[in-house]
């Protein structure tokens, strides 16, 4: 396990290293319990240190060409492709995640990295007419300085890379926080990558570390000026609180409970195609799952014994082996809190169509229906592969059962009319939604973030632009101002 060992550490100012705290977090192989790597946690000290580095090193990588920026990004795309077995290798065993979902994962990185040195000459300023006579108004485009990325266990490749990247690219200096489940796929590996891309040592560091050692020092430390994280809502609406409180921005992507509506006119085969994936992909552990699965009354027995089959059909088991479509949650505790939560489910009168057995952190499928309306399990994000299946009658009940739910992540709406499905998609308060698809989605050019406790601001395209530069005002008058006194 030396690739764990050698990149399960922190990576400040350019050096590998332990870190100084008196505990350390264990990585698990979630499916074998295999341990990974145990990395020794940051202190405030280190994380200190880590922005120091970042923002003194960042003012010279600014003024760089753009053309430089962009070639560092464009290797570090080259490291990601020569080494792309061993990255899936590594996030099957790190996250429990399946063959395809760690292919998948990877694909989406590099088409990040393939956007984001672009970006770094994306950048256009702007000349505005003044009222004033002889004036010219000149906006500029600067990156902001340092961001602090805190990323999640689920896509900590991508997901990090997707804030990491165009950050670099843009001209900022960057200090990553991975999730503690995920500390070499989300945190030390991307390092490693931009490390051999030739990065300058301190514009990029890594703190491995926990809460319960920094409390909030990653986001109250004066350096950073924007904060990404990607996690649940409990922990964004903190983030956002503080953040807003120093006066910093927060990119936060958050929980979701997203709705796959099959319409009476639907192909229900399709639809089944379309909502087998959007709800098993990752064992359901994606924000933009389908966690609801709503199906008008007139083809519900259809599309329940099609969907039924289907997931009777999934293959669970070890992640490592490429016929395996469900692997395991990423620990116990996940594990156990999806047991209750169906058992939670059923006593409230919910009928088990599917009831998957729990083997140690494998989950296998279950599939739920009759739910009360008011049931909490509904308007909550279900983390797991656990499917809720949800009648209606007619579209104006749908689109009700739709919204009824704090979160706004992604969604889906099947019909044999496309403008039937924009018509219907345009009254769901959601950030994201697709027409006769599934509800993971995730595109270098497209706008992605969400509404409602869903999270704040967007990423991708011209959105990380304006989530990682701020704007510059600078006048210069040509003649002389009149002034009044």
């Amino acid at each position: 396990m030396s690739f764990f060992t050698d990149l399960g550490r922190q990576y400040i100012d350019g050096k590998w290293r332990t870190g100084s705290g008196s505990w350390d977090i264990i990585d698990f192989n979630p499916y074998n319990g295999e341990k990974l790597a145990a990395v020794t946690v940051a202190t405030r000290f280190e994380v200190d240190e880590a922005y120091r580095a970042a923002e003194r090193t960042q003012k010279s990588w600014a003024a760089q060409s753009p053309y430089l920026r962009r070639a560092v990004i464009e290797r570090a795309l080259r490291i990601t492709e020569e080494r792309q077995d061993e990255i899936v290798d590594a996030i099957i065993d790190e996250l429990g995640g399946t063959r395809l979902k760690a292919e998948y994962e990877v694909h989406l990185g590099k088409e990040f990295l393939r956007e984001a040195s672009e970006l770094a000459v994306r950048p256009e300023g702007r000349i505005f007419p003044s009222t004033t006579d002889g004036k010219e108004n000149r906006v500029y485009r600067l990156p902001v300085g340092v961001v602090g990325v805190i990323s999640p266990f689920n896509f900590p490749f991508l997901v990090t890379l997707k804030s990491v990247a165009p950050a670099l690219a843009l001209g900022n200096g960057v200090v990553i926080k991975p999730n503690q489940n995920t500390p070499v796929v989300g945190g030390g590996l991307i390092a490693k990558i931009f490390e051999e891309a030739g990065l300058p040592p301190g514009l990029l560091n890594v703190v491995v570390t926990d809460i319960a050692e920094i409390g909030d020092a990653l986001i109250e430390h004066p350096v950073p000026k924007v904060i990404s994280f990607a996690g649940s809502d409990r922990v964004g609406r903190h983030v956002g609180a503080v953040t807003a409180s120093h006066f910093k921005r927060a990119i936060l992507e958050l929980s979701g409970n997203s709705a796959l509506v099959v319409l009476e006119d639907a192909d229900v085969d399709y639809a089944v195609d379309a909502a087998v994936f959007s709800r098993y992909v990752y064992q359901g552990q994606v924000c933009m799952a389908a966690n609801r699965i709503l199906v008008d009354r007139a083809v519900l027995e259809e599309f329940t014994a099609k969907f039924v089959a289907r997931v009777k059909a999934l293959k669970a088991g070890d992640p490592r082996d490429p016929d395996t479509q469900i692997g395991p949650v990423i620990n116990a505790f996940q594990a156990d809190a999806l047991g209750a939560l169906v058992d939670d489910a059923l006593a409230e009168g919910a009928t088990a169509l599917v009831r998957g057995r729990t083997i140690g952190n494998l989950v296998e499928p279950t599939v739920l229906t009759g739910l009360p309306e008011d049931s909490p399990i509904l308007r909550q994000e279900i983390f797991g592969p656990v499917a809720l299946l949800v009648p209606f009658d007619g579209e104006d009940h749908a689109v009700r059962l739709a919204n009824d739910t704090p979160y706004g992540l992604s969604g889906a709406v099947h019909t044999a009319d496309v403008e039937r499905g924009v018509r219907f998609a345009r009254r769901i308060e959601t950030g994201m939604i697709h027409v006769n698809d599934g509800t993971v989605h995730d595109e270098p050019y497209v706008a992605f973030g969400g509404e409602k406790q869903s999270g704040l601001g967007r990423l991708n395209g011209d959105s990380t632009v304006d989530a990682f530069t701020t704007q510059k005002w600078i006048s210069v008058q040509h003649g002389r101002s009149r002034f009044p006194l």
